[in-house]
């Protein structure tokens, strides 16, 4: 395989996408390439498995009940704890040289919080993360909200409150609003997400290569 024309300072890279757009499944085969190419790399995802993002999910599959207002809240003190963890902090990932694949970041706190408050607050609640570490580049992975239904319900045994087909509708109607509302701050590519896994694959590897 050729080797990447690369420097080796950290990258942060952030995964996008309604559920069931294939981005964990994306982002393990970036992983691996990069691995190949002897780029340190690491991957991780938000919620996070930590104190604040195990109750999130909780709230989230509706064992724990809550409003709309507290989630969009924990989400961004889970993203904080996310992004200066000790342990696995992914500020200090990025500084040691790492690229870091993250499965979501602000920008879904963006899309599917503006469904129930306004966006202008749920950005400014993640101001201080936007501070402490902007991606790179952001990719949305672009997937019709019918293809992905039929993928969640054909891989889960339960729906969380989210995986609808009109939440999942206005969810991506909310990501392209805040496309352009930050475009003169943020840098988002989008992928076309309809193809298949492998062809997907490809156009993602000839970005990162480019942000490489």
């Amino acid at each position: 395989m050729c080797k990447l024309g690369i420097d080796h300072s950290g990258r942060f890279l952030v995964f996008e996408g309604i559920d069931g757009s294939g981005k964990s499944t994306q982002i393990k085969r970036i992983h691996e390439r990069l691995s190949q190419n002897k780029q340190s790399v690491a991957a991780t995802f938000e919620p996070t498995d930590g104190p604040v993002g195990s109750l999130i999910r909780k709230m989230l599959s509706g064992s724990v009940e809550t409003d709309q207002l507290t989630i969009a809240s924990l989400f961004a003190a889970d993203r904080t704890d996310h992004l200066l963890n000790r342990e696995n902090g992914v500020k200090a990932m990025v500084d040691r040289g790492k690229v870091v694949l993250c499965d979501r970041y602000y920008f879904s706190s963006y899309a599917y919080h503006a469904q129930y408050m306004d966006m202008d607050w749920v950005i400014q609640a993640n101001s201080l993360n936007a501070k402490i570490l902007r991606p790179n580049a952001t990719l949305f992975i672009d997937v019709d909200p019918e293809v992905c239904l039929e993928r969640i319900v054909a891989n889960r045994d339960s729906l969380d409150m989210y995986e609808k087909i009109d939440i999942l509708k206005r969810v991506r109607e909310n990501y392209f609003l805040a496309f352009e509302r930050l475009k003169d701050q943020e840098k988002v590519i989008i992928i076309n997400g309809n193809e298949t896994p492998a062809r997907v694959e490809e156009n993602i590897w000839k970005v990162i290569r480019q942000l490489l």
